[in-house]
């Protein structure tokens, strides 16, 4: 049986550190790279990324969405990403936030969790506004080939609060409802423990729900440009298991490029802060 998704971060956050370093090639990325804003300029900003980020953090994280906007010629710049930083011994996590029913949900797990895809990555970000057990294919796909499903529970933008705060009609708050389902998930026998985690904002303090319970993995974006330090983050999931927190940056860290020296020199010191606040 294959490890799963979460026995891999750990064991990959033991050797290297916490820190999820954002790649993500913006249209002003690559203007204050001194790149073009085409296939050409993805190629060069991401070879640099992973240049900058093998042997220096665990695990990148490409928003799908700067890829996507080059149409066939940006997917095929993913597609060279995820080979690319997997072959350097980093752990890919594709920023996609997918999420459909049936037939649909199938098509994606297939598409970024399949041993077979060009774009399958070792875990996904995913929806659950369909309902949590809409993602059912891709957490058992995920599941059988040691991935990951990464939830959007508590998103750190405003615009997303009160919806995730609403109140269910169990009286939990709709965000609360969603960890408990993914701890259930993690505790049962459906799938490997660790395969479900969730995406939890590193600038809101803590819910009802604690996490330290989660029995997955959690990422935490917020860290550097939305205003969230390591030692903020060691409060915000104090209690939580080392090697279970992914401190998430990506327009922070990448400000320091293009040059892969300075990129990896950054990621190395803002990887030791944070192993040591988290302890």
């Amino acid at each position: 049986m294959a490890d799963s998704f979460g026995d891999r971060v750990a064991a990959a956050v033991a050797r290297t550190g916490p820190l999820c370093a954002g790649i993500d090639p913006s249209a002003a990325l690559l203007e204050a790279w001194g790149l073009h804003d085409s296939a050409e300029g993805l190629r060069s900003f991401c070879a640099t990324c992973v240049e900058a980020f093998a042997g220096a953090v665990s695990v990148v994280k490409p928003q799908v969405a700067f890829f996507e906007r080059h149409g066939s010629d940006g997917l095929a710049e993913l597609e060279r990403l995820i080979a690319e930083a997997t072959a350097a011994g980093l752990i890919v996590i594709a920023d996609a936030k997918r999420g459909d029913i049936d037939s649909t949900a199938a098509a994606y797990a297939d598409a970024w969790l399949g041993d077979a895809s060009p774009l399958a990555a070792d875990a996904v970000t995913v929806h659950p506004y369909l309902g949590l057990g809409a993602l059912a294919p891709l957490v058992h796909l995920a599941s059988a080939n040691g991935r990951g499903v990464l939830v959007v529970a508590r998103s750190s933008n405003p615009e997303g609060r009160d919806l995730q705060q609403a109140v269910t009609a169990g009286g939990s708050a709709v965000e609360d409802m969603l960890l408990a389902e993914i701890a259930g998930l993690n505790s049962s026998s459906e799938v490997l423990a660790g395969t479900v985690g969730a995406v939890v904002g590193a600038t809101l303090e803590p819910s009802e729900f604690a996490l330290s319970q989660l029995g997955g993995i959690i990422l935490a974006p917020g860290l550097g440009a939305q205003g969230a330090g390591p030692a903020d983050v060691a409060a915000r999931f104090a209690g939580c298991r080392p090697g279970t927190v992914l401190p998430s940056s990506s327009r922070g860290l990448l400000n320091e490029g293009p040059d892969a020296a300075a990129l990896r020199d950054s990621a190395r010191s803002l990887n030791r802060e944070l192993a040591a606040a988290l302890g």
